[in-house]
Parts: C-alpha cells; sequence; structure tokens
C-alpha cells in the first residue's frame, strides 16, 4: 500500500470515529480529485460543487462503513461517481460546460499543457476518455488506479489514454 493511501485509511478511521480535523484534512489533500472526477461526469461546474461537499457530509455520515483495503481514493471516489449519477438521472439531460470552468479548474496548480488537454477534452473525448484523462491528469491518478476504479483492463485504459492524447494533439497541430 502507498503512503498516501496509508495517511488516507488512517484519516478515514479517525472521521469515522467523528473526527472533524481529520475530515478537514481528508478534503484537502483529496478535494481537487472529487471535484475534478465529478466534473468529469456532470461537465457542470455547480453540480460539481454539489457533489464535492455532499461526498464530504457522506464520508462523515459513512466513514464507519469503510473498510481499510488500500483503495480510500476509490472508494471517496465511488462516493462522488454516485452522488454525481444521483444528479444525472435527476435531470435527464447533461449541461455543457465552458472552456472558462475548465481553465477556473485548471488555473491554480497546472501548466498550459493541462489547461489544453482539459479543453480539448470536452470537445473531442467521450465520456470514459474524459474519466481516464481526467483522473491520471488533474487528480493524479497511476493509470492501474484508474483501470481499478473505471472497472476496466489496465491494458484497456492505457490504449485509451494514448489514444485520447493522440486525438488532441492532432487537434493542436491543426
Amino acid at each position: 500500500m502507498a503512503f498516501a493511501d496509508m495517511i488516507l485509511d488512517d484519516l478515514l478511521q479517525l472521521v469515522a470515529q467523528g473526527n472533524t480535523e481529520a475530515l478537514a484534512q481528508l478534503y484537502q489533500k483529496t478535494d481537487k480529485a472529487v471535484y475534478a472526477y465529478a466534473l468529469s461526469i456532470l461537465r457542470c461546474a455547480h453540480d460539481a460543487e454539489d457533489v464535492l461537499q455532499e461526498c464530504f457530509i457522506k464520508i462523515f455520515h459513512s466513514a464507519t462503513y469503510y473498510k481499510p483495503n488500500g483503495k480510500p481514493m476509490a472508494w471517496i471516489l465511488t462516493i462522488a461517481r454516485n452522488l454525481s449519477m444521483d444528479i444525472l438521472r435527476r435531470r435527464s439531460r447533461t449541461v455543457e460546460l465552458s472552456e472558462n470552468a475548465w481553465l477556473n479548474l485548471a488555473a491554480a496548480d497546472t501548466t498550459d499543457d493541462d489547461r489544453l488537454i482539459l479543453t480539448s477534452c470536452m470537445e473531442l473525448l467521450d465520456e470514459t476518455e474524459r474519466q481516464i484523462v481526467v483522473l491520471h491528469v488533474v487528480a493524479g491518478f497511476k493509470h492501474r488506479q484508474v483501470a481499478e476504479f473505471l472497472g476496466l483492463s489496465l491494458s484497456n485504459v492505457l490504449s485509451k489514454y494514448h489514444r485520447s492524447i493522440r486525438k488532441m494533439k492532432r487537434r493542436v497541430q491543426e
């Protein structure tokens, strides 16, 4: 188990005991990944912010059910995915995310290349490709972790990731 996963496991155990400081630390360590993942599904910044907040409320109330298995981010992102899917079910269509919203997401910690990838994702990639790129580039997950979380094979994730990058490079070259 990676050191970062051990820290998140420990924080989740403290949250399960009602420790709000641990929840705040967990939030600081995972909020960007949760927001980016929700945004990749919902394509609406307002809804992604709602999911971010609801996710941590749900984590606080459900942490006692978390079983430390070395995959705390998968558990957290599963909550975010379920909340996002609830929103999609409530509204029958997705809302297009403006380029500015993606740039605002990327502005804080990313390079110009990352911003270009995020912008291009919205235009070129299907939902699975977009999720793979966002989870890898924005949230910083390794391809193996992305594969586990999305329930895909590692070779499938790698293939889709590289195909997505090629699509975006072609767009930039045009």
